[in-house]
């Protein structure tokens, strides 16, 4: 039996320097959900420009389509870049994952209406899209291992955190550019060309962040674990056939992810149509409420993920886990007979308070399950198919419920997938504590 020799532990990095490295890896997550973000802000302004101007409602469903085929191309986004990510490390992978997002921009910027160049234009689009379902999914799963890899030991949860406060900016921004560009753009011009003024922003900010990200430091988990063998040296580091060892912490973050993915895409985004369609509030008012709720959860998500440093990451889980799995119902059902701004307000926020405690602390819960050698692939991997399974798709239920006469089973739906997360995290273990994070001396 041969014994590996452990290299001498390399010397502490500066709280400064782990400060640049987080403000990289996140600046980059909200560029990419702010690309992301965009494409459903202002679809009804660029729907016809893509397809057939007779027939407005064809035009929306087939800009719908393109956002759902986006979607579903995360998982390979999840494969594909997890992988690149565990093979030639995690700096490498983020530089790749912004490149994406800023070529899917650029494309969906510049390319002429249907108009112009006919079935060509939402071949574009669509081709843009996949690039960016692609970048978007691959950005999940290794800005999360970049981001629990480089914190600071004892504040691993407040550094991840901010993967979601990155995430709800990208939204924010996104719905402040709207905003902007309804006050000083009219309808017309905004139809016309307008539209195209989000994703050129979009491209112009990921061209930024990839000469920001370049200048990254590598994780030091990650140079532990390579030795510098990258590629076909790698071996079977970050490789489907490495993954399956894991099942137990594959169902885990299945099991962790459920309840959250589709109780996060509930309160934070299909709240919009629902105090619109239901509610019946003003689309402008919506607007506003939305924003001013989203702008208070980024706020708490360090605040929670520092919680979480000192009192464990489970706490917080079961305190989404039962208030989601207890509140959901009756939190829609006002929701959905209010008629008052500020009430809708503090309802949605009262939603995405409990979301909280799954947002602020997904990804490093996931990091830790994870050996270093398989981490990105196993963070991303499950996740995304999760998220495009139970995520993806919570909107479309919700919607065909209610086409159906049946809108109040859907918050009995998303009540009911929090609860089965919520028995994941009554019985998983408490993962602050035997994090894979940690650097151990004895081989793996």
């Amino acid at each position: 039996m041969t014994t590996r020799i452990s290299p001498p532990a390399a010397a502490p990095v500066s709280e400064k320097r782990v400060i640049g490295n987080v403000l990289r890896g996140s600046i980059g997550n909200l560029v990419e959900w702010y690309d992301w973000y965009a494409y459903a802000a202002f679809t009804t302004y660029f729907a016809k420009s893509f397809f057939p101007t007779t027939d407005t409602t064809a035009a929306f469903l087939g800009t719908a389509a393109v956002f759902a085929v986006g979607f579903l191309m995360r998982p390979l986004g999840g494969w594909m870049l997890g992988r690149f990510a565990d093979r030639f490390g995690r700096r490498s992978a983020l530089v790749l994952s912004v490149s994406l997002m800023a070529g899917g921009s650029l494309l969906i910027a510049v390319t002429p209406s249907y108009h112009t160049i006919g079935i060509a234009a939402p071949i574009l689009l669509l081709t843009a899209r996949l690039i960016q379902g692609l970048s978007v999914g691959g950005e999940y799963s290794t800005s999360a291992t970049y981001l629990s890899e480089v914190a600071t030991p004892g504040k691993r949860g407040f550094y991840s955190s901010f993967q979601y406060v990155t995430l709800y900016g990208g939204q924010l921004l996104a719905l402040g550019l709207q905003l902007i560009l309804q006050v000083i753009l009219t309808e017309q011009q905004l139809t016309a060309w307008g539209w195209r003024i989000a994703f050129a922003v979009g491209t112009v900010a990921a061209l930024a962040v990839l000469w920001l990200r370049r200048g990254m430091d590598e994780s030091a988990s990650f140079e532990r674990e390579s030795g510098g063998r990258t590629g076909k040296a790698a071996g079977e580091r970050g490789t489907l056939r490495a993954l399956v060892k894991y099942p137990k912490e594959i169902a885990l973050v299945v099991g962790l992810t459920l309840g959250g993915t589709v109780g996060f895409y509930t309160f934070a985004t299909y709240s919009q149509k629902f105090l619109e369609n239901t509610a019946h509030i003003p689309r402008r008012q919506v607007t506003i409420v939305l924003f001013c709720a989203i702008l208070v959860a980024a706020i708490l998500q360090p605040l929670a993920g520092r919680l979480s440093d000192r009192i464990g990451r489970r706490p917080l889980l079961l305190f989404f886990g039962i208030g989601g799995t207890l509140l959901t119902v009756p939190l829609m059902t006002v929701m959905g007979s209010t008629r008052n701004p500020v009430g809708a307000f503090f309802l949605v926020l009262a939603g995405l308070v409990i979301v909280a405690g799954y947002t602020s602390i997904n990804a490093i819960v996931k990091a830790e399950l994870f050996p270093t050698k398989i981490r990105a692939l196993g963070v991303g991997l499950p996740y995304a198919l999760t998220v495009a399974i139970f995520g993806g798709t919570a909107e479309l239920i919700a919607q065909a419920l209610k086409s159906a006469g049946h809108e109040t089973v859907f918050f009995w739906y998303v009540a009911g997938c929090v609860l089965v997360s919520l028995i994941v995290y009554g019985t998983m273990r408490e993962t602050s504590k035997t994090s894979e994070l940690e650097e151990r001396p004895e081989e793996r």
